[in-house]
């Protein structure tokens, strides 16, 4: 279809089209509802599916290059669409932030050699930390250190349980950067608890791993209280059990199932000491003395910040399950397929647009996103006055 239409030009001035802009028409030949499908389905799929998929349902043929041009564009208003005033104000008593980070492969440096073969410690695929965060609220839930042990290990794990489910998470949003870095993303997410919880009414809580760096970057920007997330802590005990005992062995598991239920009890300090005990009593040297020792000094430095008896019985979570599901389906599922290798600038893009997509933000993003875009193409200054 053409259409013919009346311009207005001058010396040194753009072209101004007023049907252009009565009908709402994009600068590409691509109108905004072909756009939205395409940009939902990159955002979901590599782009040469997605200009496949929408090649057979549409019969309109695309470029991978357009397609990608198309998503640059469509990621630019992100940042402004979410300094809106929230209406996510509502919800539960608690209000939480967790924040990790993730790697997103990405391609060589230009001029970069190929690796006949890899060094020691050398990976094949250069990745860039982006950094993830979550915020959503939800109501409390009670449970006892013993309710946590049954969840967590499979030789203690009920078929059948009283414990109610757990309280889904209510007006989530997740998001991530890699090139505004910790400090901004952490900025943001400040800004985002204060949209939603002006009146700085709720429980404002924040779960991260024990990188030092994030949690003084959290510390000094948000005003919280931080927790450990009980599955590092975890992970160092698995760490810890296979000094002793064999990989993927009943006793590993209840080793560390006896060391985590103290620390839900509140008995951080007995396990450093236990730790550091059979160092000395076993003569523990090399490899095992300095695992068993690193074990201690990461509990004991985060003490403070594991305190799970008094968390639990305020109905507080204590593993950021919520921002472990977003590395995942934010970054890993999109970004980590197979053969993908991403410039910093498309990897944002992406990134951004996928986390509108997974915060159940899309469709109210794109209206957006076609507003912003006609004022951009139309400033209110660009108004033609007949003679």
């Amino acid at each position: 279809m053409h259409l013919t239409r009346l311009g207005y030009s001058g010396p040194g001035s753009p072209t101004i089209y007023p049907l252009d802009q009565a009908l709402a028409l994009p600068a590409r030949s691509f109108s905004y509802e072909l756009q939205r499908r395409l940009v939902k389905a990159a955002v979901q799929n590599p782009f040469q599916e997605s200009v496949q998929s929408i090649a057979e349902l549409l019969g309109v043929s695309v470029s991978k290059r357009s397609l990608e041009e198309i998503v640059l564009d469509a990621a630019q208003d992100f940042d402004t669409f979410y300094q809106q005033p929230s209406a996510a104000t509502t919800g539960g008593s608690i209000l939480v932030a967790a924040i990790d980070c993730k790697g997103i492969p990405m391609v060589k440096p230009g001029g970069a050699l190929p690796m006949v073969r890899l060094s020691k410690g050398q990976k094949a695929n250069r990745k860039r930390m982006a950094t993830v965060a979550a915020v959503f609220t939800r109501q409390p839930w009670v449970r006892t250190p013993e309710q946590v042990i049954e969840s967590l290990f499979r030789s203690r794990r009920k078929t059948a349980t009283d414990l109610p489910a757990p309280p889904r998470p209510e007006n989530k949003r997740v998001w991530a950067s890699l090139l505004k870095g910790k400090t901004v993303v952490i900025e943001e997410v400040a800004e985002e608890i204060e949209r939603r919880d002006p009146a700085g009414v709720k429980t404002r809580l924040a779960l991260t791993d024990g990188e030092r760096a994030l949690q003084t970057l959290v510390d000094a920007k948000l005003k919280v209280t931080l927790i450990l997330d009980l599955m590092h802590v975890l992970e160092k005990l698995w760490k810890a059990a296979y000094v002793f005992h064999a990989e993927g062995s009943l006793e590993a598991e209840l080793w560390v199932l006896d060391r985590t239920l103290r620390i839900l009890f509140g008995q951080v300090g007995q396990v450093v000491k236990g730790l550091r005990q059979s160092v000395t009593k076993r003569a523990l040297s090399g490899a095992k003395r300095a695992t068993l020792l690193g074990v201690a000094a990461y509990l004991y430095r985060n003490r403070g910040r594991m305190r799970y008896d008094e968390y639990l019985a305020q109905g507080w979570p204590i593993a950021s399950g919520s921002v472990e599901g977003a590395c995942k389906n934010l970054i890993k599922d999109r970004m980590e397929r197979s053969g993908m290798r991403w410039t910093e600038r498309m990897a944002e893009a992406v990134v951004k647009l996928r986390a509108v997509y997974l915060s159940g933000d899309f469709e109210r993003y794109w209206l957006f996103h076609i507003e912003q875009d006609q004022k951009r193409l139309h400033p209110p200054d660009w108004t033609v006055v007949p003679k």
